[in-house]
């Protein structure tokens, strides 16, 4: 089978008018020969909806219910979709996530994929249909039904192109692919036609809404070219991102700034009180992931990027319980994280200094310094944020 994976992001499907025209793309891609396997979020702000009448019911809902309750919105997508392609005469089928064969860990609301069983879709696409499939859901090996987090979609998409040995993995959404920061932000940010799995990955990493982070570290391991690309524009004539192992590389040199608003930031007591090792433990216990961990003067710091963490008012609850303080974004002292992307950023000293003297010029003190050959990570007030990230751009990105 020559088949083509095609993942459709909220903003795609948002209503029934948008949700016609992807049935008119996938109709497309049938006549062009290939077999289609078409991945779907839920509509719009459907998820965020569901997710505000849980926490109105309660104010901490059980994770296990949320997951029985968000995987509603990319069922309703799917048959709505597979719908509008039977009225345009192609026999499509709508399977869930657990019909899909996509198997995940025990855990809910924020599963990962361990394994893909695309048996079924496999039969329906050699039957000549096309297969749509709830994004964002697998069912646990407890045959439990989980979901994978904010922009899960992703990684389904890229898991079963992986499964189905998929040509490629055709992403889409209301922007035409990778730029080199964010254009609301940056408005002389130019479009980044190719790269690589490392320098995207970062960047997701990082807070950019390009792709969900852990969907590029799948297609990176299973080497699965990925197509950013615009839902509204003609195929085959408008700009995109390819994605893949063999992309041409730029000079070594920063291809990207990337800012991060939705991070707190957390303090911790002094390491010779055992405070690490205290702070790690709540954390851990609380399900939340840490970045950019600093120790300094005697005190402890680190961040948590928000959107991973899937009840933070409970997770920070537990870490002020045992003393660590958090700063949400909004509040007095709130920051931010402002990323350098590139190839080789550790092997020219010129970066760095470079990074740290705009950030000096705007007066935006340092809270910490985070580098790979990948990227260069400042966290600083939000407030200077959006500027920095403009100056950095002006000075590496530029000209």
């Amino acid at each position: 089978m020559n088949v083509v994976v095609q993942k459709y992001g909220g903003s795609s499907v948002a209503d029934l008018a948008r949700i016609g025209l992807v049935a008119d793309r996938v109709v497309a891609a049938k006549r062009a020969g290939y077999d289609v396997c078409v991945v779907v979020s839920a509509m719009g702000k459907t998820t965020d909806q569901l997710l505000a009448m849980a926490r109105q019911a309660s104010a901490s809902p059980p994770r296990r219910e949320l997951d029985m309750l968000l995987s509603v919105g990319e069922r309703t997508t799917m048959a709505l979709l597979a719908i509008a392609l039977h009225a345009r005469g192609d026999d499509a089928i709508s399977f869930t996530g657990s019909q899909s064969g996509i198997i995940t860990n025990d855990r809910h609301f924020d599963a990962r994929i361990i394994e893909v069983r695309p048996f079924r879709i496999e039969d329906e696409l050699s039957r000549g249909r096309t297969v749509i499939v709830a994004g964002y859901q697998g069912m646990s090996y407890r045959r439990e039904i989980t979901t994978l987090g904010r922009g899960g979609s992703d990684t389904t998409a890229v898991a079963l192109a992986a499964a189905l040995g998929a040509e490629r993995c055709e992403i889409y959404s209301d922007v035409d692919g990778v730029y080199s920061a964010d254009p609301r932000v940056v408005p002389e940010a130019r479009h980044i036609a190719a790269m690589g799995y490392e320098e995207l990955q970062e960047m997701a990493e990082s807070g950019a809404k390009v792709l969900n982070a852990e969907a590029v570290a799948f297609a990176k391991r299973e080497r699965i070219a990925i197509y950013a690309r615009r839902t509204s524009d003609a195929p085959d004539t408008a700009k995109e991102t390819v994605v893949r192992h063999d992309a041409p590389r730029d000079a070594l040199g920063v291809r990207a700034v990337v800012g991060d608003h939705q991070v707190a930031w957390i303090e911790g007591s002094a390491m010779s009180d055992g405070g690490l090792a205290a702070l790690l433990a709540v954390a851990d216990e609380a399900q939340v992931p840490l970045r950019e961990l600093r120790c300094d003067g005697g005190r402890l710091g680190a961040l948590v990027s928000l959107p991973r963490v899937p009840d933070w008012g409970r997770a920070r609850a537990a870490l002020e319980a045992a003393g660590v303080t958090a700063t949400d974004p909004g509040a007095d002292g709130a920051v931010s994280v402002v990323t350098l992307v590139g190839d080789g950023l550790t092997q020219d000293g010129r970066v760095l200094r470079g990074a740290l003297d705009e950030a000096r010029a705007l007066g935006a003190a340092v809270r910490a310094v985070t580098t790979t050959p990948f990227r260069v990570s400042l966290v600083v007030p939000s407030t200077a944020a959006d500027a920095l990230t403009r100056r950095l751009h002006a000075r590496f990105c530029e000209g």
